[in-house]
């Protein structure tokens, strides 16, 4: 059975990348940043903690 973790968007906007991140357990919240890997690796640290720390099912 299939069960919805959580959405991911990456945009780019003039100037800086933005990161838009919607979780049951984090809410939504977003990560801005000029390099497109800084921004990717601070999504990816804190879903990583938010899964690892999330109770299993």
């Amino acid at each position: 059975m299939e069960e919805f973790i959580c959405s991911v968007e990456f945009l780019r906007g003039p100037g800086d990348f933005l990161a838009r991140v919607s979780s049951e357990a984090g809410g939504v919240r977003e990560y801005r940043g000029p390099i497109a890997g800084d921004v990717i690796d601070q999504v990816v640290n804190d879903l990583q903690e938010e899964f690892e720390s999330a109770p299993a099912t």
